[in-house]
């Protein structure tokens, strides 16, 4: 089974200014996901589409080898832009519909702390099981279990679910969500249907690979475990 991997790295963001291009660690956003991307030995192509002269250059000099480039307009590259509307863009405007190969594989840069490992582990899922796509997801806090949240009205709080609620950490059942999401994997034949849909994988990842930067609290607590990893 093969997999083409796409890395979206648009220039604007309203959380971090110009994040895919800022200094993360000593390197742009964007070079942490395109170094795991390229040590996998699942994928046979890399898809870099975005709007930035800067991030497109940067990629032509550093990663030439295996790396295509796909310039996206800027209607493609707005914070309401759909990103199922970019996949769609990218696979017709390279072909990819007489390319052969199995599935595609969404990897955004804003997760700098996904692995190769977290990579060939999530499309060796996928090869082995039946399945239309598969997403990236990590347990919720126990803090965040839905049967324990509230909503607020002035300063009144009414809970959420009528479950019976417990305290005991170790009774709760356990819950999960997309975290954020690292990873991404859609069929061939659904990638102009959806981007997560049909019978669905949940490759699970631990929290301290799964930060997903939105912020600049993101940003500093991901560099922050990224130093960690190197002591």
């Amino acid at each position: 089974m093969s997999f083409i991997a796409l890395v979206p790295a648009r220039a604007g963001s309203k959380g971090v200014r110009n994040k895919n291009f800022k200094n993360f660690c000593g390197k742009p956003l964007i070079y942490w996901t395109l170094s795991e991307a390229f040590k996998s030995k699942y994928i046979s192509d890399i898809i870099v589409s975005s709007d930035c002269k800067k991030i497109l250059n940067y990629c032509r000099v550093n990663f030439f080898h295996r790396l295509k480039i796909l310039k996206r307009q800027k209607k493609l590259s707005l914070s309401s832009s759909p990103m199922h509307a970019v996949i769609k863009d990218a696979y017709k405007k390279l072909n990819l519909k007489k390319k052969k190969f199995t599935a595609l594989i969404l990897l955004q840069p804003t997760s700098p702390l996904r692995t190769v490992k977290d990579i060939d582990e999530a499309c060796k899922m996928f090869a082995k099981n039946t399945a239309d796509s598969l997403i990236s997801i990590s347990e919720l806090n126990h803090k965040y279990n839905p049967e324990s949240l509230y909503v607020k009205k002035g300063h009144i709080i009414k809970r959420i679910s009528n479950a019976k609620i417990t305290n005991i950490r170790q009774n709760k059942k356990k819950y999960f969500s997309n975290n954020g999401a690292a990873i991404y994997i859609t069929l061939k034949k659904n990638i102009n249907k959806f981007i997560v849909g049909g019978k669905i994988l949940g490759y699970e990842m631990p929290t301290n690979r799964s930060i997903d930067i939105d912020t600049d609290y993101d940003f500093k607590l991901a560099e922050l475990v990224k130093i960690n990893e190197f002591f």
